[in-house]
């Protein structure tokens, strides 16, 4: 592995510096069924409803997502916590969807049932940058939870628990 420059060093400094929600991104298809944890997903446009979301190509499921053309974004809370370091290591053999309680909408790709939010999503492009491709994905479903329980976020290298506040 190549040694990293002074910018790259600050680059990874200070994006851990940059809070993120934490998300269990999955599919089921063609190519079975997988996940990851991802922190890299925003918002495109609201019409139509389209997400990003960015995957490391050297990650174990990336070509997974490619095969399915199809994925779900599911927003963590904190009490995810555990679940998302499941997902966080790929261990060969083990069933990481043996934990949550999973279901199933528009696409097929598994819904967490109580995450905050979850978006059914199909792929409809993929741009190739460095090591990443960011998806481009049109969500075909939302399902929100009854009520937003506090917010799992990724900062500064580690898991945080975003409080919600009374209005």
């Amino acid at each position: 592995m190549t040694e990293l420059t002074e910018t790259q060093r600050d680059f990874r400094e200070g994006m851990s510096r940059l809070g993120a929600a934490v998300n269990l991104i999955t599919t089921d298809g063609p190519a079975g069924k997988h996940g990851l944890v991802a922190s890299a997903v925003c918002s495109v446009t609201d019409h139509p409803p389209t997400l990003l979301v960015c995957i490391n190509k050297s990650a174990y499921a990336h070509d997974k997502f490619v095969e399915n053309g199809v994925l779900a974004v599911n927003v963590l809370a904190a009490e995810h916590q555990e679940l998302s370091g499941r997902f966080a290591r790929y261990v060969e053999g083990v069933d990481r969807f043996a934990y949550g309680d999973w279901v199933t909408e528009a696409t097929g790709a598994p819904l967490l049932s109580d995450a905050n939010v979850a978006f059914d999503c199909r792929i409809s492009g993929r741009q190739e940058e460095g090591t990443h491709s960011v998806f481009f994905c049109q969500v075909e479903a939302v399902r929100l939870a009854s009520e937003a329980r506090h917010g799992l976020v990724w900062f500064s290298r580690d898991y945080h628990h975003l409080v919600t506040g009374s209005r």
